[in-house]
């Protein structure tokens, strides 16, 4: 079994190239805490929303995670409200805000240990990719920022430069990272079996399964338990104030992306 590391700088020996790709999941692996909670903090700052309404949006949410399991309906629900906000946004207004927001409240964020990892797949030549549920929009804001190849997101449906309202196929959760890992694998070139990938979330069981070299980073107690059964390889970069630090943001993330929104909708309501 591999041992457990951690610490906030990896070096590795660069290897014999072999064409590749790292996919890296974003929130508590590559970013301390959640994005859409930082990006929703950021629109809240922009009075998009009130801060009260955020944080109670939020904590309705903690609540509800605290006494009951995640099902897909409260996805379904999430990713529905999050929707109705973003009809008639403009794409570019929406990668503005995601780079003003990244540079004010996400980029003092990035796990250095896991940054380490992803600047090394680049200087070995392989091509890494961002793979997460929030919009592809954001992902290649944070992308573009580290250097990284490019992102994978959930894609809202967008017609003369404005968002409909509609996804396109699936929010980019659970399996269906797995589905588009194996698309991009095909349409690279890659053999997967060559591949690596990244995750703190046991939900990315499917994605990390699919490649020959899963790695759990700052895994939760699940995902933790699998990889040891399975000798995967284990980094964690947390020290124990700092991993509690991290937990709450990421436990509001689903609700501050439904509360968020629905603030959202309540101001413009009473703007309209």
């Amino acid at each position: 079994m591999l041992p457990e590391t951690g610490g906030e700088a990896v070096v590795t020996e660069p290897r014999e190239h072999v064409k590749a790709a790292a996919f890296f999941d974003l929130d508590n692996t590559l970013m301390q805490g959640a994005s859409l909670y930082y990006f929703a903090r950021g629109l809240a700052a922009r009075k998009y929303f009130t801060t009260t309404d955020l944080l109670r949006f939020g904590w309705s949410q903690v609540k509800f995670r605290l006494l009951a399991a995640e099902h897909a309906g409260d996805i379904a629900e999430a990713r529905q409200a999050a929707l109705a906000f973003i009809e008639g946004w403009r794409v570019e207004d929406v990668r503005r805000l995601s780079e003003e927001i990244f540079d004010e409240l996400m980029a003092e964020r990035i796990w250095a240990g896991t940054r380490a990892i992803a600047e090394q797949h680049i200087a070995d030549g392989d091509r890494v990719w961002l793979v997460t549920a929030a919009p592809v929009e954001l992902g290649e804001v944070i992308s573009r920022r580290l250097g990284l190849t490019g992102a994978l997101g959930t894609v809202a449906e967008i017609r003369d430069g404005v968002y409909t309202g509609r996804l396109v196929g699936e929010m980019l959760h659970g399996p269906a990272k797995e589905t588009a890992v194996r698309a991009m694998a095909a349409a690279e070139g890659f053999d997967l079996a060559d591949c690596y990938a990244y995750s703190d979330s046991v939900n990315d069981l499917p994605m990390l399964s699919s490649v020959g070299h899963p790695t759990a980073v700052n895994p939760d107690g699940a995902l933790r338990r699998h990889a040891r059964a399975r000798s995967w390889q284990i980094r964690d970069f947390r020290t124990g104030r700092k991993a509690a630090k991290v937990a709450v943001p990421a436990t509001l993330a689903a609700g501050v992306l439904a509360g968020a929104v629905a603030a959202g909708l309540a101001i413009r309501a009473r703007r309209d």
